[in-house]
């Protein structure tokens, strides 16, 4: 028996009709930036001469894989990859350990100071890194500090707590509070209950909270710029900048747009396989909150 298929009704397609020029917008958007990053992936497998000629994408002389073995070596991408690796891998761990026990506290206990502490987290979201670089800078080279791995992710670990904090505070609030009284039942402390049964229970909100905190540090560029002036500790944004400054010496343009690319596959792979989770998670937050 053949089904019909039922015709759509007249408020469906006006709905669609004005939605029709948002999804134009959407798809010159997304075709733009896929003609982008394909030209830069090709460009990192071509020669100079053919990147600045029109017969790039015919790859006269071949592939041209020894462009990303300069890079990684000569270029000292390896040095930076490794550096934003170690940055962006000990400040998000330390970010979660850290504000997740916090976002705990001042979503379930009552105490004098916490609606202000609450307040106090949401107005450090709104000040901007550049105000308080120079009294930090100050600080920071009377103590010699600078050019040191470990402030630097001191640094990252400060400057991302308060949206941590602020952001997994709606999950906490959501959760029931059966769950802490059954674990009391049980004999299990506060710290056991939210180690075994809480900490688990917001699993979206901690993959979104590092997801996106690991965007920001391996992208951070002004802190490293000020703070990282050695090759030895500078993360891939400020290496990265300091490579297309020397292409006006060099001229190896293949060899650049090789070190963009490695540059950009970790954000890019994070993206690929995670989106799903980063809606989720932020959907889930924004019903609970």
């Amino acid at each position: 028996m053949k089904t019909v298929s039922k015709p759509m009704k007249p408020g469906k397609l006006i709905h669609h009709a004005r939605l029709l020029p948002g999804y134009v917008i959407i798809l010159a958007w997304v075709v733009f930036t896929f003609l982008l990053i394909g030209w830069v992936f090709f460009a990192s497998f071509s020669t100079s001469s053919e990147i600045f000629s029109d017969h790039m994408f015919e790859f006269g002389s071949g592939f041209h894989l020894e462009n990303y073995v300069k890079a990684w070596k000569t270029q000292r991408v390896s040095v930076f990859f490794m550096n934003s690796l170690l940055y962006t891998a000990v400040s998000c761990t330390a970010i979660v350990l850290i504000a997740s026990p916090a976002s705990y506290v001042l979503s379930r206990f009552k105490f004098k100071g916490n609606i202000l502490i609450q307040n106090m987290f949401a107005a450090a979201l709104g000040i901007p890194a550049i105000m308080i670089i120079m009294p930090l800078f100050g600080l920071v080279s009377r103590l010699r500090l600078t050019n040191n791995r470990w402030l630097l992710m001191f640094l990252y670990i400060s400057m991302n707590i308060p949206f941590a904090v602020f952001f997994l505070l709606s999950f906490f609030k959501g959760l029931s509070t059966t769950y802490e009284e059954a674990a009391a039942i049980d004999g299990c402390s506060s710290m056991g209950t939210f180690w075994r049964i809480m900490f688990p229970l917001v699993q979206p909100g901690l993959v979104v909270v590092t997801i996106f905190n690991f965007i920001t540090i391996w992208n951070e560029y002004f802190m490293a710029l000020i703070f990282a002036n050695k090759t030895a500790v500078r993360p891939v944004a400020v290496g990265l900048y300091n490579m297309i400054q020397s292409m006006r010496y060099t001229g190896d343009w293949g060899g650049m747009f090789a070190s963009v690319v490695i540059v950009f596959l970790p954000t890019f792979i994070l993206y690929l396989f995670l989106s799903d989770k980063i809606i989720k998670g932020v959907t889930a937050g924004a019903i609970k909150g």
